[in-house]
């Protein structure tokens, strides 16, 4: 359709269905990640980002393109996930910076707020690097503006067209993509983004936020919020079907009526439904009349409601109790955050004093939020920050700037490096020589990683098959092999030098507690003149999380 202007109820309807598209296709999206492992999360981040932002405008009845992209902003803003996701949050900030104030917006005024989206993001980065998003979001705004039409629909086909054209550029400006044969990952996010608010355009459609199709970590409005009478269609009913040149059009279609939360996708011989409704036997007949159904799974919704509101009242109960207590207490001088995954790793943490672990790292980095809610419930004077990965960092250093607290961010890129700054650390010493204190130990900090390949692809001049597995030192991969204990004592071997003198291993989830010891005792003898400790991290994707000091 054709429209002159647009206002709130348009651009709400644009962003969701964008929301809608990026949740769709997280998945294609992650599976660019250069990186051939298990932790690809660049469209997890995205999604759960923008999720956080739409979620935050939901049934908001403004007319206003200046409130709902306020709105919009904030959330993605405090839903911000890995640097993917608090680069998406500033294109979105500099948007609203754009629609500040207005009612309704021309082509060449919603032009200008893609423009202003793109400055936003270049500033939130310290050092910009072109062939990834903010390339993206660049051709974005610079496109629009050289835009000549008059019609909003016509400038974001124009805006997706160059965006989609310079993302096939981006293996050009990145050797590294084109070695792995991949176009940038965020910057697909952002074009998917970019063609859902198309899409919504174009086809005049009347957007609904659709169920994430993850067990993320993910905020959504607590269950106190919601009565059991609003819950309109009872069971959440997921199956898949499998026959020959199902029309899945149609099959969606004939659905439709008898619930909502609707997903039909697939291909003609395999249909993944996803529905709530109140009579899971009817869809299911209709189903059965297609194909063979599969992995049959129907949850009673107003049943799982009354169990969270019990578990909630407990939850706030507690949480109650313990904020009293923790307010009752005197201000301490220092407190501390770090992000880990994987019990023995928290455990590890905790023991050595850090107030809250925040679960998260590779594969599920922890929001703005998360980390905000964190820092709201310490009381002291200085609080440390350690976000354990250089995908948390921006979030960390976002969630700082939200609070009138005295938060320190250190810059810890690995599991290693937050140990060693935690186990460092001087009560007795004032705040400055601390923060030099551990700047300097994790530049002495070592680490190396052991996983496994999801893709075949060629990096650092190795070839790689899917299911080999990866011995990774520093962000690089440095040995390739089919022993998860062969690989990890040629890390360590590359990894030691003469004035090396402390070797840690990390074991986690699929790395057996016997041959750990063997492997130990293979690294002893080796090196007698090192310290030799290991301890059982319980983290998952990765065997091996090792350092050398």
């Amino acid at each position: 359709m054709e429209y002159l202007k647009i206002n709130g109820t348009h651009f709400y309807n644009m962003v969701v269905n964008a929301s809608n598209k990026l949740e769709e296709q997280k998945v294609f999206v992650n599976s660019l990640n250069v990186f051939p492992v298990p932790d690809g999360d660049t469209g997890t981040n995205m999604s759960m980002t923008f999720r956080a932002a739409v979620t935050e405008i939901e049934g908001m009845t403004s007319t206003s393109i200046g409130e709902i992209s306020k709105k919009l902003a904030k959330g993605a803003l405090m839903g911000a996930r890995g640097n993917s996701g608090v680069i998406l949050s500033q294109v979105f900030r500099g948007i609203a910076k754009g629609l500040e104030n207005k009612e309704d917006v021309t082509a060449l005024e919603f032009a200008n707020s893609l423009l202003e989206g793109s400055k936003s993001a270049y500033k939130a980065v310290m050092r910009p690097t072109e062939g990834t998003i903010l390339t993206i979001v660049r051709t974005a705004g610079e496109s629009a503006v050289k835009s000549k039409h008059n019609d909003v629909t016509a400038l974001m086909e124009e805006v997706c067209l160059h965006s989609e054209n310079m993302l096939n550029k981006t293996p050009e400006m990145l050797p590294v993509l084109k070695k792995a044969k991949v176009v940038d990952a965020g910057g697909m996010g952002l074009l998917i983004i970019l063609k859902g608010m198309y899409e919504a355009l174009r086809n005049d459609i009347k957007a609904e936020i659709i169920n994430a199709q993850s067990n993320s970590t993910e905020s959504f409005t607590p269950a106190s919020s919601i009565e059991e009478a609003d819950i309109k269609f009872g069971y959440c009913t997921e199956f898949f079907v499998l026959g020959n040149n199902i029309n899945v059009e149609s099959f969606r279609d004939d659905l439709e009526p008898h619930g909502d939360s609707m997903i039909v996708v697939g291909i003609e011989d395999a249909v993944k439904v996803h529905i709530h409704t109140n009579d899971p036997g009817l869809v299911l007949s209709k189903a059965v009349k297609l194909g063979e159904l599969s992995k049959v799974k129907i949850d009673n919704m107003r049943e799982q409601h009354r169990h969270i509101l019990h578990d909630e009242a407990q939850i706030n109960e507690n949480e109650a109790a313990q904020t009293k207590e923790e307010n009752s207490e005197e201000k301490k001088k220092y407190g501390f955050i770090s992000v880990a995954m994987g019990e023995g790793i928290k455990n590890i943490f905790e023991d050595f004093g850090v107030d809250y672990v925040i679960e998260g790292g590779q594969t599920m980095n922890p929001s703005t939020q998360d980390i905000l809610d964190s820092i709201n419930k310490i009381n002291a004077e200085n609080i440390f920050v350690l976000p354990n990965n250089k995908n948390i960092i921006m979030a960390a250093n976002q969630a700082s700037e939200l609070t009138d607290k005295n938060i320190i961010v250190i810059p810890t890129k690995t599991i290693p490096q937050g140990i060693t700054c935690v186990t460092i650390f001087d009560a007795e010493a004032d705040v400055d020589d601390n923060i030099k204190e551990m700047k300097q130990a994790i530049e002495n900090v070592a680490t190396g990683q052991v996983t496994y390949a999801v893709r075949d692809t060629e990096m650092d001049g190795k070839t790689i098959n899917e299911g080999d597995i990866l011995g990774i030192v520093e962000g690089k991969i440095n040995q390739v092999g089919n022993s998860i204990y062969d690989v990890c004592e040629s890390i360590i071997t590359n990894m030691c030098n003469e004035d090396s003198e402390l070797i840690t291993i990390f074991y986690g989830e699929g790395a057996e507690e016997e041959k750990v010891k063997l492997l130990v005792e293979t690294l002893e003898e080796k090196y007698p003149d090192k310290d030799i400790q290991s301890y059982n991290g319980k983290q998952p994707l990765y065997y091996f999380i090792v350092s050398v000091e």
